[in-house]
């Protein structure tokens, strides 16, 4: 029979194999640092010495760049996007998988969009907003896509709260969605978005507060 010191250690290899598939690199180092935590700890209660220190210096790499992240000034900026932007195609092209977990049109139109911009995170082009006019002062957020690498809500932050003013200043007090993509869904809720419906069509919506 296996007894508990051996379930620990497959547990802690287990956490540290499902780091390495993270995309986001603050996920990562959060996964990684509680699966070499419990390796430490595996290593210390079994006696291998090198396994426990090897994973507890791990852990303590990863506690000193999640401080640095999280220390660290980032730079944010809305870029506008050019209506004949090739770059705004290629972008569109080399994420198009991933595009399909969030957008519901099987095509990105720039054309009839009244809102557009990328997010550049420390001039990074890191996301994409595409928004069109429902009504009067309610925009729909047809597009608001980030990069898997920067998926850590700071954009969407950026976007929603520090940029309340931008919108306010388009006639936009409010947002709404017509999402049917789960990922997308519980992105929006996360986001402050409550769930309604319109036109017997359910949406998300979301004000924004002066």
């Amino acid at each position: 029979m296996i007894n508990w010191l051996e379930w620990l250690g497959y547990l802690a290899s287990l956490i540290v194999l499902i780091s390495l598939l993270m995309s986001s690199i603050i996920k990562l180092r959060w996964i990684n640092l509680v699966g070499s935590g419990l390796f430490a700890l595996y290593g210390f209660l079994i006696g291998a010495l090198p396994v426990g220190f090897m994973n507890l210096g791990i852990a303590a790499i990863n506690i000193y760049y999640l401080i640095k992240i999280y220390q660290s000034k980032e730079y944010f900026k809305l870029l506008p996007i050019d209506k004949d932007s090739k770059y705004f195609n290629y972008f569109l092209d080399f994420y198009k998988k991933d595009l399909e977990k969030y957008a519901d049109q099987p095509k990105v139109d720039i054309e009839n969009s009244d809102v557009s911009f990328y997010i550049l995170r420390n001039m990074v082009p890191a996301g994409i907003f595409l928004g069109s006019r429902h009504n009067e002062d309610t925009l729909n957020v047809e597009l608001d896509f980030v990069i898997p690498e920067y998926r850590d809500f700071k954009i969407a932050t950026f976007v929603f709260e520090n940029n309340k003013q931008y919108f306010l200043d388009k006639g936009y007090s409010n947002f709404i969605s017509f999402s049917t993509k789960e990922d997308h869904i519980k992105y929006l809720k996360r986001m402050g978005f409550k769930e309604s419906e319109v036109n017997n069509r359910q949406c998300f919506v979301k004000s924004i507060n002066k």
